[in-house]
């Protein structure tokens, strides 16, 4: 941890002496960081359902996608910095790809330690990160934005892919102190459905990894159980059905079943092109378990797992697409 924080140099700022506003000053502006598959969408609720008035900065590291953003969208400031967000936003969300993006992002929004002192707005900063990052990296990026004096660091992970960030029915896992749990949970339920304050920071990510190691199991269990099925020769939809009448049912069987023609609206219908790619799942699934090793936990099933998506992420029949695919490199017939 200490090492995680001296990486972020000297953020020393002015003492806070005094929390949160409580009017609705405190929340009339926002920055929005990472307009990825999941950001984008994310940033388009949250700029539909915020008053007009009210103030929305983003920034990506490809400009394209911030000027296709503003076109789009519209009613949006675009940052030339990350920096520029945290001067102008009272709430920043931010929504990265690996624990050393949110670790350089914070760094840069958090120097030099001016933010209440010398920024268009100096109220204190809610910093709230909806990345899936290891739950060490954050709690170091946390105790760094905590010591600089100038906000304080949330995590609130996503779950709902890509099609519930665009319907807005997100489930946000959120690792929170008690006195924010009010406002975080009201701008996140403006992208999503439901809100689940699972504990104190880095809570929020100890959830959806566990969550996710669970899926990654399901899924390969699941692809296994239809391929034998359908190799003794039983019809996949009724073998489904079943299953999912019955104590196998899970995700990966009722609603992202891996065989085509099962689920019409699963990924496995069009080529498993879409949905939640195996490299990302091969991600998550390598971050429960370096944070189960950081604890002391030995998982029985994960290695093997992690294996299994290494080895179809590199299949170039299998390569970017939805990790139900694992069924098409196990020889399922499709």
């Amino acid at each position: 941890m200490r090492a995680v924080i001296r990486a972020f140099g000297d953020l020393a700022g002015p003492a806070s002496r005094r929390g949160f506003a409580t009017t609705t000053r405190s929340q009339d502006s926002y920055g929005f960081i990472g307009l990825g598959q999941m950001g984008y969408p994310m940033a388009k609720n949250l700029r539909s359902k915020i008053p007009s008035s009210v103030t929305m900065f983003i920034h990506d590291v490809n400009p394209k996608v911030t000027e296709e953003f503003a076109k789009e969208v519209g009613n949006v400031t675009i940052a030339q910095s990350v920096r520029e967000v945290a001067e102008n936003g009272q709430t920043v969300f931010t929504v990265l790809p690996e624990p050393h993006h949110v670790q350089n992002v914070f760094q840069q929004m958090l120097k030099p330690p001016t933010l209440r002192t010398s920024a268009s707005t100096t109220s204190e900063r809610l910093f709230i990160d909806c990345s899936t990052i290891d739950p060490k990296s954050s709690a170091g990026v946390a105790a760094a934005t905590r010591s600089s004096g100038q906000g304080r660091f949330i995590d609130a992970p996503m779950s709902g892919g890509v099609v519930g960030a665009r319907a807005g029915t997100l489930t946000f896992m959120m690792g929170s102190p008690p006195d924010l749990v009010e406002r975080a949970t009201a701008v996140l339920e403006l992208m999503g459905k439901r809100v689940v304050h699972l504990g104190p920071q880095t809570s929020g990510l100890k959830g959806k990894l566990a969550n996710n190691y669970l899926l990654a199991l399901n899924n390969i269990a699941t692809a296994e159980a239809m391929n034998m099925g359908v190799r003794w020769g039983l019809d996949a939809n009724t073998l489904a059905e079943m299953i999912n009448t019955a104590t196998g049912k899970c995700w990966p069987s009722e609603v992202n079943n891996p065989v085509p023609g099962v689920c019409e609206s699963a990924p496995a219908g069009r080529d498993y092109k879409g949905g939640f790619g195996t490299r990302l799942m091969l991600k998550d699934l390598k971050l429960a378990l370096q944070a189960a090793d950081e604890a002391g936990i030995v998982p029985q099933l994960g290695g093997h797992a992690r294996e299994i998506y290494a080895a179809v992420a590199a299949d170039e029949k299998c390569a970017d697409r939805d990790f139900s695919v694992v069924y098409r490199w196990i020889g399922g017939k499709e």
